[in-house]
């Protein structure tokens, strides 16, 4: 089980930026976040980053 905390860091962070993505975008009501742009640009970079770390550790699971 080596490595699940980044994996799992690197999952939530891609399941949060895109749900602030489509809040941003106003797809889902009744947030303070719904229809606001700055979380339309947040979102993505955070599933970026998500992504990232999502594949930085599954590259360090893979060694021995």
């Amino acid at each position: 089980m080596r490595g699940w905390l980044p994996l799992t860091l690197g999952l939530l962070a891609v399941v949060v930026g895109a749900l602030w993505t489509v809040q941003g975008l106003g797809y889902v009501g009744g947030s303070i976040m719904s229809d606001q742009l700055i979380w339309a640009v947040i979102g993505p970079v955070l599933t970026v980053v998500g992504l990232v770390v999502l594949r930085w550790a599954m590259r360090a699971r893979r060694r021995p």
